[in-house]
């Protein structure tokens, strides 16, 4: 009987006799029982390719990832059995009920600034960054897969694959339908979670300015027709209530107000191309137009920045978004509260 087994009826014999404490007792012994919190890859990668398993280079180039963001759930698993790196960015909690085998656990924290006014925004030492983007298994010419809750999570696939892109890695995507379409697929998964890959990656930042926009460049766009700025909170946090510490609430002026969820249907799958840039019209945001994208702290504005990306779409994501923005002078700096 293999340990991943002989765990598992570990687990349902204890939450039938203890109930809840038995269960979370079951699956602390079966962390105890990994040998390694590492992640260890889904194919071997020594592995010759087979006929159903395409090698990893020969996938990445049918599917020109260097102009793609998001990939279906049958294109992301034709990556990972082929060896593709793959971060889990779900919340904790989501975590530890089940992770795709040989996935790495992230979050878009631990590659950001976590002191006020600058939480939001990424890491400024690129030699730390570099050190946690390699440990949990990012290489330059390797593809990155990224997972999240679609439906319940902020979009932090969207965040990571942001940044990624703008590091210089070029085949970084998010996947259609997030963690749940993948296990939908049929993919395994563990209660085992890595934080750090099996073998460190390579990858070294390159930064590209392409995809982001600042403080000081947001507030020059105002009153420019060829510019749309797009705030991805809730109605809520547009009207001006403050639910994450910022320091000041409401919106920036002139920002027209489109949540991440108004573009996707009930099971977290992304609406057509032609229904999204449908629903941007009718917001009065023209394709033709730079569209910069703001939230609390980046994240939500950065799947959003993904999303038109992969559209084709001019976006860029403002990190600092209303932490950094509320934090300064009001004067120079202000909001908008209805």
């Amino acid at each position: 009987m293999t340990t991943e087994l002989m765990t598992r009826l570990m687990q349902l014999l204890a939450f039938s006799v203890l109930g809840l404490g038995g269960f979370l007792l079951a699956v602390t012994a079966h962390r105890s029982l990994s040998t390694s919190e590492r992640a260890a890859p889904l194919v071997e990668e020594a592995s010759p390719a087979t006929e159903s398993q395409e090698s990893l280079a020969t996938v990445a180039e049918s599917l020109n990832l260097a102009d793609r963001w998001i990939v279906s759930p049958e294109e992301a698993r034709n990556l990972i059995t082929s060896g593709a790196t793959v971060l889990d960015a779900r919340n904790g909690r989501s975590q530890l009920t089940g992770i795709l085998q040989g996935s790495v656990a992230v979050s878009w924290r631990q590659f950001s600034q976590d002191a006020d006014p600058y939480r939001g925004k990424l890491l400024t030492d690129l030699a730390g960054l570099q050190e946690q983007l390699q440990g949990v298994g990012i290489s330059g010419d390797r593809p990155v897969v990224v997972l999240a809750d679609a439906l319940q999570g902020w979009g932090e696939d969207g965040r990571i694959v942001w940044m990624l892109r703008s590091m210089g890695h070029t085949q970084a995507v998010i996947v259609d339908g997030g963690y749940q379409a993948m296990v939908n697929l049929g993919l395994p998964t563990t209660l085992g979670v890595a934080r750090t890959a099996a073998q460190p990656g390579d990858f070294v930042p390159q930064p590209q300015a392409e995809w982001s926009i600042d403080r000081e460049s947001v507030r020059q766009t105002f009153d420019d027709p060829a510019v749309a700025l797009v705030d991805t909170r809730t109605p809520e946090e547009f009207a001006g209530a403050i639910l994450f510490n910022e320091a000041r609430g409401g919106h920036l002026p002139g920002a027209i107000l489109l949540e991440r969820q108004e573009l996707m249907n009930d099971e977290g799958r992304l609406l057509p191309q032609d229904e999204i840039l449908a629903i941007l019209q009718e917001k009065g945001i023209s394709p033709d137009q730079e569209i910069v994208a703001y939230c609390t702290g980046g994240i939500r504005s950065a799947w959003l920045i993904a999303v038109l990306s992969d559209l084709g779409l001019n976006a860029k994501n403002y990190p600092g978004s209303m932490w950094d923005w509320a934090a300064a002078p009001a004067i120079e700096y202000p909001l908008i509260n209805p």
